[in-house]
């Protein structure tokens, strides 16, 4: 009888790791089985250019099941909450499945309740979140109709899914504003809990000033913890405010609600405790987790997932075979970020290394690291037909690796 993995999640994770798992082993050696809530698979970077008309949400869009290889199961169930005492998952509608292994890879749930008076007056009216299909494809509507004022940009709390977002989306409203002709009456603001632009010290210094040379105020250990929609007010908990006219938030995140309602399962944010390396969880030997879903301490990005679900894959071949997991992830992950006027930056670190200036993914790629260039704009467009086509069918994206380059990297000399 073939041993039975259930996957919790069909987004990148999920679906990427299945299909992976489908190419190394038969049907008759092992059942694979996804669970999500729904049958819609979102290409989340694209959600970024909703707002500013240069996609439409449903192109970003596609079915969750179709995505998978042929001998996965999908299920379209909510998951009511996980035993590890004897190894099953029960399904909202009652089903129990019973598993060999479990992977959670359901990503992040947004919690924009959790914040005083975010979802009262004025909430997808002069208050919105592109990190949602709903909320993006609303903000566009607000965006047409913006003639000037205050447009503020926050982040509430860290952790949230793609760090870089908040950044590339205030870079590209200077852009989008400029072209409508309103830039120049408009104050942008980036408010956020970090102590600087990003969470890497070179990294946050080359993208701060690229903020105040597009004349965007920083903001930073802004703490929010109440809004006022009707007044246009964000207050932090330490008193301070910034008035606004138009809010984009990036709400709370915390795991799925299910890892919450499973004893033992997860941490106080809903997140699985992972062993940042090997990816098997520190619950139970046969309970793995990767993506957003894991406490890694790498940013929540498509890319780190990607980078995760190679590893991962090899660590189950061990762990089906009776092994100890071998692969070990570095923290690797890179990033695309859009700064507007058809121009991007690449950021490329792990655990260890933070972003650094180069070339990607060698000392002769195409890609400059840290720094704008037209050729990273095409790469951040590009990479929608790789993620369809190359990164969740489970095939290997040539020259580029789980683990982080360091040939073509600037490494600055000690003082």
């Amino acid at each position: 009888m073939p041993r039975k993995v259930v996957i919790l999640g069909g987004g990148t994770g999920g679906t990427l790791l299945a299909n992976r798992l489908r190419r190394r082993f038969s049907e008759d050696e092992l059942r694979l089985v996804v669970v999500d809530r729904d049958d819609r698979h979102v290409y989340q970077p694209g959600l970024l250019f909703v707002p500013f008309g240069l996609t439409r949400v449903h192109d970003v869009v596609r079915s969750r099941s179709r995505q998978l290889r042929h001998g996965i199961d999908f299920l379209e169930a909510g998951v009511e909450a996980v035993s590890l005492e004897d190894d099953t998952v029960r399904l909202g509608d009652g089903t129990v499945l019973d598993y060999d292994v479990l992977v959670v890879a359901s990503g992040v749930r947004l919690q924009p309740e959790e914040t005083e008076g975010m979802l009262g007056p004025g909430w997808m009216e002069r208050m919105f979140t592109f990190y949602s299909t709903e909320g993006a494809d609303r903000l566009r509507g607000a965006l047409e109709r913006f003639e000037g004022g205050r447009l503020v940009v926050n982040v509430v709390d860290m952790p949230i899914k793609c760090p870089v977002a908040p950044l590339e989306f205030v870079f590209m409203a200077d852009w989008y504003l400029q072209r409508r002709g309103v830039r120049g009456k408009t104050e942008i603001v980036l408010a956020t809990p970090l102590d600087g632009a990003f969470t890497k010290p070179i990294a946050s210094r080359h993208l701060a000033g690229m903020l105040d040379a597009k004349g965007i105020e920083l903001v930073t250990e802004f703490n929010a913890g109440e809004v006022d929609g009707r007044a246009g007010r964000l207050v932090s908990y330490d008193g301070r405010e910034v008035a606004f006219d138009l809010l984009v938030t990036v709400p709370l995140h915390g795991g799925a609600a299910y890892v919450e309602r499973s004893p033992g399962l997860g941490d106080a944010l809903g997140f699985v405790p992972t062993n940042k390396e090997t990816l098997q969880s520190l619950v139970k030997p046969n309970v793995f987790a990767l993506g957003d879903a894991a406490d890694v301490p790498t940013s929540k990005a498509g890319s780190a997932t990607h980078f995760q679900g190679e590893v991962l894959t090899e660590n189950l071949v061990h762990y089906l075979a009776g092994e100890q997991p071998q692969a070990a992830y570095d923290g690797h992950a890179n990033c695309f970020i859009e700064t507007g006027f058809h121009k991007a930056l690449l950021i490329d670190f792990n655990y260890e290394q933070e972003p650094l200036a180069g070339r990607f993914p060698s000392l002769l790629g195409p890609l400059p690291l840290l720094r704008e260039s037209w050729i990273n704009h095409l790469g951040k467009l590009g990479f929608e037909w790789f993620y369809w086509h190359v990164l969740l069918p489970g095939r290997d994206i040539p020259g580029i690796h789980a683990a982080m380059p360091t040939a073509g990297k600037k490494v600055p000399v000690a003082a």
